[in-house]
């Protein structure tokens, strides 16, 4: 099959998972909301930034669905591209993260009780870093294999270029979780919060995974339609683990650390 068919059980996964995802966001979002109050006034703000995060994704991966399901019609054997029709694209997770990835980053700091200079500077380096890491994997994915426009050098490069921020991101987030650390000393919130590393490594290391996923088309490893779904599942894997997951262990640590103080949730 070529790029512009392919089998129905490929159409319906890739259909199904983008579903998960925004249905996943749904959820988290009600769940921020509703909890925001259980920390004190000091750590909201994280919860917020959750909530905005929510609805960004929530409303962009929904779009994605309906360019996917837009895409293709059935033609009673398979699902091939509909006349006119635009061509599916990743473009709309990129727009998501670059409102999602800089809040994703500035929000811990609320949580690691890195305030003053310290929180200005992290916060210029994660918006900075973020931002860049996001438009660079953008203009990348316009040449990846199966797209019209596809080149593969281009598209190495300009994630090549992307993984210089990439890592620059994970050296900066190590340092805040090891100083976050530091600050609750003898709190019950510091092994949540120590968590948090690992979880960041594993969901943030599975972008650049899903990004390389259109070289099994390549390399004449798998179909295109193999290949998409492989990408949709890491991407959506790695969206829930990075946003969800993580916003639940910052809550976590957040709530802990309040009632460690002292705060009480009013009735």
């Amino acid at each position: 099959m070529d790029v512009f068919t392919i089998s129905v059980e490929a159409y319906e996964v890739v259909a199904h998972i983008l579903t998960l995802g925004y249905a996943a966001m749904a959820a988290s979002l009600l769940y921020f909301i509703l909890t925001k109050n259980d920390n004190m006034p000091k750590y909201r703000m994280s919860s917020v930034l959750s909530v905005v995060v929510m609805v960004s994704a929530l409303l962009l991966l929904f779009a994605q669905q309906r360019s996917w399901t837009d895409a293709y019609e059935f033609t009673g054997t398979a699902y091939a591209l509909r006349e006119g029709a635009d061509l599916f694209t990743n473009g709309y997770r990129y727009l998501n993260w670059m409102i999602d990835v800089p809040m994703l980053l500035i929000q811990i700091l609320f949580v690691a009780g890195i305030a003053g200079a310290a929180f200005k500077r992290y916060m210029v380096q994660f918006s900075t870093a973020g931002v860049l890491m996001i438009v660079t994997g953008y203009i990348g994915q316009f040449y990846e294999p199966g797209r019209i426009g596809e080149n593969l050098v281009w598209w190495l490069i300009w994630g090549t270029i992307s993984t210089i921020f990439f890592v620059w991101v994970l050296v900066l987030i190590t340092r805040v979780i090891r100083e976050g650390k530091k600050n609750m000393k003898g709190s019950k919130a510091q092994k949540v919060f120590g968590n948090i590393l690992p979880l960041f490594f594993i969901s943030w290391f599975l972008y650049p995974g899903a990004y390389l996923m259109p070289l099994l088309l390549q390399l004449g490893i798998a179909d295109y339609g193999f290949s998409i779904v492989a990408q949709q599942l890491t991407y959506t894997a790695a969206d829930i683990a990075s946003k969800v997951i993580y916003g639940v262990m910052l809550n976590t640590a957040s709530t802990i650390l309040s009632q460690e103080q002292g705060f009480e949730v009013k009735a």
